[in-house]
């Protein structure tokens, strides 16, 4: 199976989903843990819950194999992207519940390589070249990093996420002001709560490509997986929640669209 799917958009906006691949190969599948095989960690149903995209014009790309696999979202020298605190790494070793993810002995640093190189590496090179044919073509490119978590993870953050959690690096990542945009859009929603470069900043993927200073910005979406489904076993899809949570997320990326197009209008 090849490590991504990509349809191509004509907007300025390439959507980046890493973590909603469910595959683990035959390999690695025969080696994991009860808890693993379940894939608790995966950012269910984003596919589903983004299903506008195609109307908005944007590209998208999108993970099909498990982050157990490998984490796409992680530099490649699995350095950690927030310092002192608890994270797990290119090649995951347990769930975020701290199972173990191997039942037997984890992958060496040789089987980490092979995986890097075949599952990490195809995927970062489509998301470069895509928003290099975006920019081409438009004068600026956006990047919309879509993820969701369960909206209660002791190990990563205290008590409950905020429902919309926006990060940009810090603000590396984003124009500021494009940032407020987008806070500012889900911020006074009734019965969610929003934060900008709160305890998830934006990973890898958005550090790495975000490029203000050169028309690229990058914004990573941690939403809070309560707003559109099941959080437990079987991870089921609510399209009740969905139903309420989708206009915001449509309404962010044209926000986002719409910044872009005036920020660049004149050149």
């Amino acid at each position: 199976m090849a490590p991504f799917t990509f349809s191509a958009g004509r907007a300025p906006l390439l959507v980046s989903i890493p973590h909603m691949g469910t595959h683990v190969p035959d390999d690695v599948a025969r080696r994991l843990t009860p808890a693993a095989l379940a894939l608790p960690d995966t950012d269910w149903h984003l596919d589903r819950l983004y299903d506008f995209l195609e109307a908005l014009g944007a590209s998208v790309l999108a993970a099909t194999h498990s982050r157990y696999v490998v984490d796409l979202n992680r530099p490649p020298d699995d350095a950690s992207l927030y310092p002192g605190q608890d994270v797990t790494g290119l090649v995951p070793l347990d769930t975020f519940a701290r199972a173990p993810l191997y039942a037997g002995p984890p992958p060496d640093a040789a089987e980490i390589a092979a995986r890097r190189d075949r599952y990490w590496r195809p995927y970062h090179e489509r998301l470069a070249s895509e928003l290099a044919r975006i920019k081409a073509a438009h004068g600026y490119a956006l990047l919309w990093d879509a993820h969701s978590i369960a909206s209660e993870v002791p190990r990563f953050f205290a008590g409950r996420l905020p429902d919309f959690n926006i990060g940009t690096g810090g603000g590396t990542a984003a124009d500021p002001a494009l940032a407020d945009a987008l806070l500012a859009t889900v911020q006074p929603a009734p019965g969610y709560t929003a934060v900008l470069d709160g305890r998830f900043k934006g990973g890898y993927i958005t550090r790495r490509y975000g490029d203000p200073a050169n028309r690229v910005h990058a914004v990573q979406l941690e939403l809070a997986q309560a707003t559109y489904m099941d959080e437990r076993p079987p991870f089921a899809f609510r399209e009740d929640l969905a139903g309420r949570v989708r206009p915001y997320l449509r309404r962010m990326l044209e926000r986002m669209l719409a910044w872009a197009r005036a920020r660049y209008a004149s050149d």
